[in-house]
């Protein structure tokens, strides 16, 4: 939604430029708070004061909150911005990667990996692209063998699925 990506990129910015250090662990928390509907019809209610909104919120994170992660709650509570909140925090975190260099890496594979053979993974994935990456890995049964990496908007798809539709592609054409 386009609306909240601009709603979103101020709040965004001027975390990044108050925060001390990386507060995307309580960005993320609040953010997580912030999806749940019945939170957001709470905090809508007329009846309900800011301060009491804050409250809940505050109680339900169970991260302490700094003091620049506090303010901005108070900003998006008193501004009627709850809803952003979960893309502020996805447009913070873009934020703290772009200024460190790194990337977040989605791993798809049809089986678990282990943490070592990850950090092999991880090592070859950063030399193919470039650049050091975050790396989250999500297992998908579907691909049937193989991995799917994507990475912000590159996609590398080794999977044994990906091959089966390249060769049906193949055949047909």
């Amino acid at each position: 939604m386009a609306e909240l990506a601009t709603i979103a990129r101020p709040y965004a910015e001027a975390l990044f430029k108050a925060a001390r250090g990386d507060l995307s662990a309580e960005v993320a928390a609040l953010a997580d708070v912030a999806k749940h509907e019945q939170l957001r019809q709470f905090a809508d209610n007329p009846k309900v004061s800011r301060d009491q909104v804050y409250a809940v919120i505050a109680d339900v994170v169970k991260t302490p909150l700094s003091p620049a992660a506090q303010n901005l709650l108070h900003a998006i509570i008193d501004n009627g911005r709850l809803a952003a909140l979960p893309e502020i925090a996805a447009q913070y975190h873009a934020l703290v990667n772009a200024q460190s260099g790194v990337s977040d890496a989605k791993v798809y594979s049809a089986f678990a990996i282990d943490a070592a053979k990850l950090a092999e993974v991880v090592a070859a994935l950063e030399k193919r692209f470039g650049r050091k990456l975050n790396a989250t890995v999500e297992v998908d049964p579907e691909l049937i063998g193989g991995i799917r990496v994507v990475v912000g908007d590159e996609v590398l798809d080794t999977s044994v699925k990906a091959r089966l539709q390249q060769m049906k592609v193949a055949l047909t054409a």
